[in-house]
C-alpha cells in the first residue's frame, strides 16, 4: 500500500517522545509535526535526522482506512489505548 497523498495522518495523530529537528522535546499527540511540508510532505523522509518511529510506520489498509480521516481516528484510538497509565 502507499501513503495516501495529503493524508499525513501518521505526522499528527501519534506523539513522538524522541527528538525532530525544530522540535527537541518531540511532539504531543494531535500536534501536526513541524517537518511537514504544506502539501504534508515529510521534510526528513529518507533522512538519518528522522525519528525511528516514523521510519517503523508503514501504511496498512488497518492503520489508513478508506480516507484521512478514518486514519486520524484509528491512530488517535492507538495513541489514547497505549499512552502509560491507561
Amino acid at each position: 500500500m502507499q501513503c495516501r497523498p495529503r493524508c499525513a495522518a501518521c505526522c499528527i495523530a501519534p506523539s513522538i517522545s524522541t527528538p525532530i529537528p525544530g522540535m527537541p522535546d518531540g511532539k504531543p499527540a494531535g500536534v501536526p509535526c513541524i517537518q511537514l511540508t504544506e502539501d504534508l510532505r515529510c521534510r526528513l523522509f529518507g533522512r538519518p535526522e528522522r525519528p525511528a518511529v516514523c521510519g517503523s510506520l508503514r501504511p496498512d489498509p488497518d492503520m489508513c482506512g478508506d480516507s484521512r480521516e478514518q486514519a486520524l481516528r484509528w491512530l488517535g484510538h492507538v495513541e489514547a489505548s497505549t499512552r502509560p497509565g491507561v
